[in-house]
């Protein structure tokens, strides 16, 4: 271990003037908008790639794979590299990846090329998504961290809504290759906003990579996440995807033994011994694997269900990023009068109840309805994501922000992607049962039903947190008991 004389977390607020606190999570969110985006985009846009580079668009769905499975092994490092290289520099360098890799897909001739490409892509967001959160959790102060965060929670709701029907638009209208081209400009202002308005802040203390930890979780990650990203796709055989998970299962089971052994693991399970951080972890992951089936179950519903064209279901399933946008500046106010504790638990169930509201949608339910159902309950998810993300980091030492931005990145990806594995798998099973091989629109039924159900049952892992949970960071004033008089 070293030390040297470099600007600590613990300074951080003394760079930060009070009119540029909010241009750092506004430069942050742009990142994480254009690495959301990307990552949903490019799945409308496969049948056109893959007649333009003549190969088969089941092949090409290895595009999306990679990605993902760059992004599950990568994030485990990108705290250690953030301490070690500074937080501004890593942020940066991160954003220029992706970039680079964006213009490396458009400009791709081959499958082999594309999945080059979208691997480069995938390291870069694996350190752009924790390190953009470091970066802002380390420049503003307590305070002001509800309204902060609710800027970073709107890119990770707008963007699986604004992916499917922007790509649409840009393969119809234009050639495919600006999907990717259209990172470029946001890149360049990305990395020159960074350049003037981020300080680049890093821990004194130096600690050595673990490598066979970082082996372990990767494995056990990319296993994960492969396996619950094809489970009832029907693009491996079942037994393929079974060893995935089993192998990702068991090399994340190792993983917990060897934390435990090692001084400094590349994932610090000693965060989970912070209430705040843990009951937002796990109860936040078991939130956002029910609703991470939504992006993937509410346009095949008004797809395959309902017979809607892509854009008309994309111009519906937006109301849930516009009910996101809404929340931004409400958030804050909200949380400080109820407290986290209240937020998350009756939150958690007026989510829950609007995702089970969706299985009463008919091919008959107005649009106007429709638009409005999804435009309420974005809200309320929205709310409900800045809340989990806020409270993660409330008590959270500054020397450990690092390894907690990513662990919790961790397992925000996995949440999600076992949460499209669910509602894949549900559907799966429903056209097993029915022995049909085309979804009806019945079948979604059973699956917002369960991914509801799922979604509300994390309101146990926020039911044990205190009344004054994360009250630094909210504002919120608890009162005290009243004598009683004997």
């Amino acid at each position: 271990m070293t030390t040297e004389a470099l600007p600590t977390a613990a300074d951080s607020r003394s760079f930060a003037e009070p009119h540029h606190r909010m241009l750092v999570p506004l430069i942050v969110a742009c990142a994480l908008f254009m690495e959301n985006l990307d990552s949903t985009v490019i799945a409308t846009a496969l049948p056109a790639i893959a007649h333009s580079l003549g190969e088969d668009p089941l092949r090409l769905n290895l595009a999306i794979t990679c990605y993902l499975l760059s992004l599950a092994v990568f994030i485990p490092l990108s705290g250690w590299v953030a301490d070690r290289y500074g937080a501004r520099t890593v942020f940066r360098a991160a954003i220029v990846g992706f970039t680079v890799g964006s213009i490396c897909c458009g400009v791709s001739q081959s499958l082999p090329e594309l999945v080059a490409s979208r691997i480069l892509q995938g390291m870069g967001g694996a350190m752009m998504v924790p390190v953009g959160r470091l970066v802002m959790l380390r420049s503003v102060p307590k305070s002001e961290l509800v309204r902060a965060m609710s800027y970073l929670t709107v890119p990770a709701l707008i963007g699986p809504v604004l992916g499917p029907p922007l790509g649409g638009l840009i393969v119809t209208y234009t050639s495919w290759r600006w999907i990717f081209f259209i990172n470029l400009p946001i890149g360049l202002l990305g990395i020159t906003l960074a350049t003037l308005f981020i300080e680049n802040i890093r821990e004194t203390e130096r600690w050595p990579l673990d490598i066979a930890g970082f082996a372990l979780s990767g494995v056990g990650l990319a296993g994960l996440v492969f396996g619950f990203e094809t489970a009832g796709r029907g693009v491996l055989p079942g037994t393929i995807v079974v060893a995935l998970l089993l192998v990702g299962a068991i090399c994340l089971a190792l993983y917990t033994f060897h934390a435990r052994l090692k001084a400094q693991p590349i994932i610090d399970l000693a965060l989970l011994r912070i209430p705040t951080f843990a009951g937002a972890i796990v109860g936040g992951s078991i939130f956002r694997i029910g609703i991470g089936a939504l992006p993937f179950l509410l346009p095949l519903l008004l797809q395959l269900g309902f017979g809607m064209s892509p854009f008309a279901s994309g111009l519906l399933t937006f109301a849930s990023a516009a009910g996101a946008l809404t929340m931004k500046m409400t958030a804050a106010p909200i949380i400080r009068a109820l407290g986290f504790r209240v937020v998350l638990i009756g939150n958690a169930v007026v989510s829950s109840v609007f995702v089970l509201s969706y299985a009463l949608f008919r091919p008959d339910t107005p649009h106007w309805l429709i638009f409005g159902l999804l435009l309420i309950g974005g809200f309320f998810r929205s709310l409900q994501f800045t809340s989990i993300n806020t409270l993660a980091f409330a008590d959270v030492p500054p020397g450990q922000m690092s390894r907690a931005t990513s662990f919790q990145s961790m397992a925000q990806q996995l949440s999600m992607s076992i949460g499209i594995g669910t509602g894949a798998l549900i559907l799966h099973v429903a056209l097993t049962l029915q022995h049909r091989s085309e979804l009806v629109w019945t079948d979604f039924v059973p699956a917002f039903a369960i991914v509801g159900g799922i979604a509300l049952a994390s309101i146990g892992f926020f039911l044990p947190l205190p009344r004054e949970a994360g009250a630094e960071v909210s504002g919120h004033r608890v009162r005290a008991a009243r004598p009683v008089d004997r």
